[in-house]
């Protein structure tokens, strides 16, 4: 028996920012706020790419890995990202940022178990949390935008 490869073409379907340029501006609203959020921004950069690592998102991982490369980020931890529960380059509070946004964003697998709200809790203010999770919220929006209609990162 063997195995087949579908390739899905990469072709861009359409320029969302074109098609609903009032859809496109509210979230743009929206993320230009998560700026100013409780959130240190090296950490914002990390949960932005392992959300859209796990919505298989090619456009905004390369776009906050690039971010967070010119912030200073270092190419190991970036590398390192995808398997962060293997690695110790990451703090305790970075891990548990990690595990809520996973948990967050895999809602249809994980319930967001009351432990990991403990422990959550014990890393991050009820304020940090909330913005946390806002943050969350509004990367998978765009991860969903740029994965359905296919916009690629520049070559």
């Amino acid at each position: 028996m063997t195995a087949t490869l579908t390739v899905t073409s990469m072709e861009p379907r359409l320029d969302y920012y074109s098609a609903s340029p009032e859809a496109i501006k509210g979230l743009l609203m929206f993320e230009a706020h998560n700026y100013g959020l409780s959130i240190e921004q090296p950490l914002l950069e990390l949960i932005k790419i392992r959300v859209s690592q796990l919505n298989q998102c090619a456009f905004c991982t390369d776009l906050h890995a690039v971010q967070a490369r010119q912030r200073g980020e270092s190419e190991r931890r970036l590398h390192a990202l995808s398997v962060w529960r293997d690695s110790g380059w990451f703090s305790p509070r970075e891990r548990s940022a990690l595990a809520w946004s996973e948990s967050v964003t895999l809602l249809p697998d994980s319930v967001v178990p009351d432990e990991l709200f403990q422990a959550a809790r014990a890393e991050f203010s009820e304020r940090e949390l909330v913005d946390l999770t806002v943050v969350v919220a509004a990367i998978n929006c765009w991860n969903r935008l740029a994965v359905a209609f296919r916009q690629q990162p520049s070559v």
